[in-house]
């Protein structure tokens, strides 16, 4: 099996269809398709970058805080933050998207407007996630207590 890293070294760029939903709503899972490039030097903040796991996972986040030797980076659907994922891990950088035949640029006025007013909503995005969330561990929290009292 071919890495990702292997294909941007031999070719200079990389295509592949999104995975997962961490990049919901601008990477759309087994529809989008990804244009990634080499990085070439520090990474900027908003970029979305393409790294290697230790565990050999691949990972396409965007970077959230560049630190002097490393990165804070999350998906843009994510909860956590990702902290130390250093210059070395980094494999690429997306340059563009490919939504519905249509080619976007990450260097597009509009959705680099798009992008940071979804993260600026992050703090009611998760209050939000958090309220949804509570009927269904009300429920299991009544019924850990009723296992526990034998009902």
């Amino acid at each position: 099996m071919t890495r990702y890293e292997d294909l941007l070294a031999r070719d200079g760029f990389l295509v592949y269809k999104g995975m997962g939903n961490s990049m919901a709503p601008f990477i759309r899972s087994d529809k989008d398709l990804i244009i990634i490039e080499p990085a070439a030097g520090r990474l900027k903040k908003y970029d979305v970058a393409l790294y290697r796991r230790p565990d050999g996972r691949y990972v396409l986040h965007r970077v959230l805080a560049v630190r002097p030797r490393d990165y804070a980076i999350r998906g843009d659907n994510a909860e956590r933050m990702e902290y130390g994922i250093t210059d070395n891990e980094i494999l690429g950088v997306m340059r563009a998207f490919v939504r519905d035949g249509k080619r976007v640029e990450t260097t597009n006025p509009r959705y680099r407007l798009e992008v940071r007013l979804w993260l600026w909503l992050y703090p009611a995005r998760k209050l939000w996630k958090k309220i949804r969330r509570f009927p269904r561990k009300a429920r299991e929290l009544i019924k850990k207590r009723d296992v526990r009292r034998g009902l």
